[in-house]
C-alpha cells in the first residue's frame, strides 16, 4: 500500500529536477537554429509554453541573459509566424501581426509588441518616438523585462521585412560583443555621409525610437564612436524603411 504514495513522490521529484535541468536561453538558440536548418521545433516550443515565470524570473537574473533569450525568442517566433502565414505581414493586417498575443511563455500569452516594448524596452509605449514609459504594467512584465535599455536590441531584432537587420543566434556570455557586432554591420550598410554638409542619413529606426538612443544628439554621437560616420555629423536624416517581406536573412556571429 505504501508503493503508490512512493511512486507519486518519485514522479513528483523527477519532475522537478527535469524542469530544473532545463536552460532557457538555450532553449531559445536551439529553437532560433532550428527554425534557420527547417528542422522540427515541437519540443522547444512545448518547452517555452510549459515554463512558468517563476521558472525564467529564477534563470535570466541579469539584462544580457534576458536580451538574449528574449531576443532570440522574438527573432524565432517571427519567423514561424510569417512562414505559416506570410499574409499577416500585408499593410493591412500588419499591425495586428505584432500586437496579437499568439506566443505561450511563462504562463501568459504574449505578443510581439509585448517582447519589445514591454520586455526589451523596458515597458515603453510603442509609438512615443521610446520617451514614454507605460503607467501600468501587469506583473509578468515588471518580472521579466531588463533593468536598463540597449539600443543596439534595435539592431537585433528581426522583424520579418527587407529593411531590418539580420537574424543572428544570440548567447548571454559574449552578448555585447555580438550586439556591438550587429549594430556595427547594420549602421554601416544602412548610413550614408556627406562630408561637405556633414550630414549623415541613417536608418528610421533611429528616428523611431529616438530616446532610446538618446534623442538625434545622441544617435549622432553613436554613429561618430560606432565609426559609421568620421565626425560627429552636424544633422542627421532618415531612410524610408523597406517592409517588404523577407525571411530568412540569417548571419553567422
Amino acid at each position: 500500500m505504501k508503493i503508490i504514495p512512493l511512486l507519486i513522490l518519485f514522479l513528483s521529484l523527477s519532475s522537478s529536477i527535469a524542469q530544473e535541468q532545463i536552460d532557457y536561453i538555450e532553449c531559445s538558440q536551439e529553437l532560433l537554429s532550428r527554425i534557420k536548418n527547417n528542422e522540427p521545433i515541437e519540443t522547444q516550443i512545448d518547452i517555452l509554453s510549459a515554463s512558468s515565470l517563476e521558472e525564467l524570473t529564477s534563470q535570466l537574473t541579469t539584462d544580457a541573459q534576458k536580451k538574449a533569450f528574449w531576443i532570440n525568442v522574438y527573432n524565432a517566433y517571427v519567423q514561424k509566424i510569417l512562414s505559416e502565414q506570410p499574409e499577416l505581414f500585408n499593410p493591412d493586417t500588419r499591425g495586428q501581426f505584432f500586437s496579437e498575443p499568439r506566443i505561450k511563455i511563462a504562463g501568459e500569452l504574449l505578443s510581439l509588441d509585448d517582447i519589445e516594448h514591454g520586455i526589451l524596452r523596458k515597458s515603453r509605449i510603442k509609438w512615443s518616438l521610446g520617451y514614454l514609459k507605460k503607467w501600468f504594467n501587469p506583473e509578468w512584465e515588471r518580472k521579466l523585462r531588463v533593468n536598463k535599455i540597449d539600443w543596439r536590441i534595435h539592431f537585433a531584432l528581426n522583424c520579418g521585412a527587407i529593411s531590418c537587420p539580420p537574424i543572428a543566434i544570440y548567447s548571454a556570455d559574449e552578448l555585447d560583443e555580438e550586439l556591438d557586432l550587429m549594430a556595427t554591420a547594420y549602421l554601416k550598410e544602412h548610413s550614408t555621409y556627406n562630408d561637405a554638409t556633414q550630414t549623415v542619413k541613417t536608418t528610421a529606426l533611429m528616428s523611431w525610437f529616438r530616446g532610446d538612443f538618446g534623442g538625434k544628439s545622441g544617435a549622432k554621437e553613436i554613429l561618430h564612436s560606432y565609426g559609421i560616420t568620421p565626425e560627429v555629423p552636424e544633422s542627421i536624416d532618415f531612410k524610408s524603411y523597406d517592409w517588404t517581406l523577407s525571411l530568412g536573412n540569417y548571419k553567422s556571429l
